[in-house]
């Protein structure tokens, strides 16, 4: 008779494709979340301060990189605030619809990069009484493990690209990591 635990891990085999859709509903609704508010509450008018205090007590190495995040951000903020909600919006379709996965995966990871880098200040000052390194790293390394995971298991039947992949013979090559 099997134990429990070796049932439980049969299940979870068994579930993976459903366990990992779910964990890609889930990432994308907070990606969704996270664009939407990038349309809300003057975020732009506060976006080159935001960079600049990011740059508050980085090592000198880094300051030109803020400032030129900095100018950049207050030569044309509406442009760089909604070009990131716009981008986190698409990074929420694509999630949920499992649609071109592995492009949307490859940006996503940039695109966390990115935002941890810039606005984050790569998680903050790394000096004395520093207790976090930012979520952008951590959402970078998600689709990460996203990647690995649609590498190692293939197509995933349960998305938007398992069913344009019947259709159209070149989808494979923008959705799929070759495996």
């Amino acid at each position: 008779m099997k134990s429990l635990h070796s049932k439980i891990d049969n299940w979870f085999v068994r579930s993976g494709y459903k366990l990992s859709r779910v964990f890609a509903i889930i990432f994308g609704i907070i990606w969704g979340i996270d664009g939407y508010l990038k349309f809300q509450n003057n975020l732009a008018g506060s976006l080159s301060d935001m960079i600049s205090g990011a740059a508050q007590g980085q090592p000198s190495w880094l300051q030109p990189w803020f400032s030129f995040w900095t100018t950049q951000a207050a030569s044309n903020p509406v442009f760089w605030t909604y070009l990131v909600g716009a981008l986190e919006l698409s990074l929420a379709f694509a999630l949920i619809a499992g649609f071109l996965r592995k492009t949307a995966y490859s940006g996503g990871f940039i695109l966390s990069l990115f935002i941890w880098a810039v606005p984050e200040g790569f998680g903050g000052a790394y000096g004395p009484g520093a207790t976090d390194i930012g979520t952008g790293i951590v959402y970078a390394m998600t689709f990460l493990f996203l990647l690995m995971l649609n590498a190692s298991h293939g197509t995933d039947p349960y998305t938007l690209d398992a069913r344009i992949e019947k259709k159209v013979s070149w989808w494979k090559a923008l959705a799929e990591l070759k495996y």
